[in-house]
């Protein structure tokens, strides 16, 4: 009787072991068990201490930024362009290959490997059938890596295939410090992004509307095998904090605790990314002090609305003094560039410290092109240029040549020989 017992006991022993093991190395989001904090008792918190100046020791994770997605500023940054692991915020990129790559309608249905993939998982068992779209759903809500196994498979043959998809997609957007080894983001030591990278990706994903939904969607229905299961999105402040519409958490070992916001309020549109956060509510905590810090203290100039009202005073007090050299017209028309993204994000408390000035060549001599660049407008902030816009020439502006000489003789010739004779 003893030996089956301490049989049981041994087996017992040996089974939680194991299972330490391997959720200590793949355990992501759909799995934390750690007691979420109460999301408008940390706003009131943050509130009542609005600061206009965040330290870096205050924040928990160890990389963080606030990148405004209409200016495509950073508002706040901390280790923002250090390369770290990304966990499961890796899917933003898997979630976008499969939707620029696929018809979502199609049918995949699960292999071995996709069925055997650890972490935190949407269910899936080999040979289940289910659409893409639901793979998506299962992938950004609950995490499914074995979703993403599934997808990178359909779409790009295998893991490795499918990874020089997201690689080549990086490239694609100029995310020099980003690397894909996988579509789930379980640790590797060739896998990697940055905050700032991840928030360029987050921002170029939410223009696509079927990923903008996805993310967005707090609670769904996906059918596996023509049955129904419920999921629930893990981010935990979806829902929860003003604004909020996206975009994905994620949990390794070796990343920490990560999590992707996006969250608009009126005109403000930002995303906020913490990387490497030690609980579940800190970045919880850190991502709500970002995001209301940037809310409290930040607002938006239109550049072209302050440039084109300074240039227009300006050309009513300058233009007539303004001459080029041998030029036959007696003042040039002038042109004021117009900025394709005119919006700057800048500190509430600043706006009165905004400084425009014009710098013209006083060396010009025709003939001249029209648009050519005679001049540049700069709008500054403290010291900092914020915009430059340049000043070109409307139309040619021709030499004086014979001909002008003749048309100015035989115009103001009694007032040539009046001067000449007295």
């Amino acid at each position: 009787m003893k030996n089956f017992l301490s049989k049981i006991l041994i087996n017992l022993i040996l089974f939680i072991f194991i299972n330490y093991l391997f959720f200590s190395s793949y355990a992501d989001d759909y799995i934390e068990n750690e007691q979420t904090i109460d999301v408008s008792t940390e706003i009131l918190e943050t509130n009542s201490n609005n600061s206009s100046i965040i330290e870096a020791s205050s924040i928990n994770s160890r990389a963080c930024i606030v990148f405004d997605r209409n200016s495509k500023m950073i508002l706040y940054g901390k280790n923002e362009q250090k390369q770290v692991k990304m966990a499961s915020t890796t899917k933003i990129m898997t979630a976008t290959i499969v939707i620029e790559n696929c018809n979502l309608s199609d049918t995949v249905e699960v292999s071995k490997k996709a069925a055997s993939t650890g972490g935190s998982r949407l269910g899936l068992k080999s040979g289940d059938k289910i659409t893409i779209k639901d793979l998506l759903y299962g992938l950004m809500l609950v995490s499914g890596n074995d979703a993403a196994v599934a997808l990178a498979e359909h779409v790009g043959g295998d893991i490795q295939g499918f990874a020089d998809l997201m690689n080549n997609k990086a490239n694609e957007l100029g995310l020099t410090n980003t690397h894909y080894e996988s579509p789930h983001g379980l640790d590797s030591d060739g896998h990697y992004t940055t905050a700032y990278e991840l928030a360029k990706l987050a921002d170029y994903a939410l223009k696509n509307e079927t990923f903008s939904k996805i993310v967005g969607t707090k609670n769904y229905t996906v059918t596996i095998n023509g049955y129904p299961k419920n999921l629930s999105n893990t981010n935990e402040l979806l829902g929860n904090l003003n604004g909020v519409y996206g975009v994905k958490t994620g949990f390794t070992n070796g990343a920490n605790r990560c999590l992707v916001t996006s969250c608009k309020r009126g005109d403000m549109d930002i995303i906020c990314v913490v990387l490497g956060a030690d609980t579940k509510n800190f970045r919880t905590k850190d991502s709500i002090r970002l995001i209301e810090y940037a809310f409290n203290n930040f607002t938006y100039i239109n550049a072209n609305e302050i440039a084109t009202m300074y240039f227009e005073t300006w050309i009513t007090n300058n233009l007539e003094n303004l001459s080029i050299n041998k030029a036959s017209c007696k003042s040039p028309k002038l042109t004021l560039e117009t900025l394709e993204n005119p919006i700057i994000s800048i500190n509430k408390d600043s706006y009165n410290n905004i400084s425009t000035n014009i710098s013209i060549n006083t060396n010009l001599e025709a003939p001249i092109s029209s648009n050519t660049i005679l001049g540049t407008l700069s709008i500054d902030l403290e010291g900092k240029n914020l915009a430059t816009l340049n000043i070109t020439s409307s139309t040619d502006i021709n030499r004086k040549d014979i001909f002008y000489y003749l048309n100015y003789f035989f115009t103001n010739y009694t007032d040539i020989l009046e001067n000449v004779l007295y």
